[in-house]
């Protein structure tokens, strides 16, 4: 039984993290969601939101599961029961990253596999970064994020918590 961890600090969820998720769904018997707790950036939105973010998304999929960490992801990893982490590629700028990422992890726990799955056409130029800047700027958010993670982000811009 192959288990997946697919770990980001997802601030906030985008469609292109959702698609990852749901496609490594089709690919592992099972995928653990990974939120980072502790990620080393100002984040938009605290942890439990993003848990809660993710939990609305994957409802109703019988084989991803959401947590949150901190510390190193291979040690969740191994904690979870998993062989694998996935993660998503976007451009080659991401390669770079994760090419590293991916290397360091392999030195620190050789049993962990990195697995890439390239992001679907119509999510190649998502980020939650680029989210952010959009939302900061008052720019509409729609069709990039979830439903619900737009009225979070509306309701962020307007105040309410």
């Amino acid at each position: 039984m192959a288990k997946a961890v697919y770990p980001g600090s997802f601030d906030p969820v985008t469609l292109g993290h959702l698609d990852i998720a749901i496609r490594a769904a089709k690919i592992f018997d099972e995928v653990v969601v990974a939120v980072y707790d502790a990620p080393p950036k100002r984040l938009l939105f605290d942890t439990d939101e993003r848990m809660r973010m993710w939990e609305e998304c994957v409802r109703g999929e019988k084989n991803i599961s959401v947590v949150s960490y901190k510390g190193l992801t291979v040690d969740l990893a191994h904690q979870m029961g998993a062989s694998v982490l996935v993660r998503g590629l976007r451009a080659l700028s991401d390669f770079e990253y994760e090419l590293e990422m991916a290397l360091t992890n392999k030195r620190m726990a050789s049993d962990i596999e990195a697995v890439f799955l390239m992001s679907s056409n119509e999510y190649l130029y998502l980020s939650s970064s680029r989210i952010r800047e959009l939302w900061g700027l008052g720019r509409s958010v729609q069709g990039m994020v979830p439903d619900h993670v737009d009225l979070a982000l509306r309701q962020k811009l307007a105040g309410v918590t």
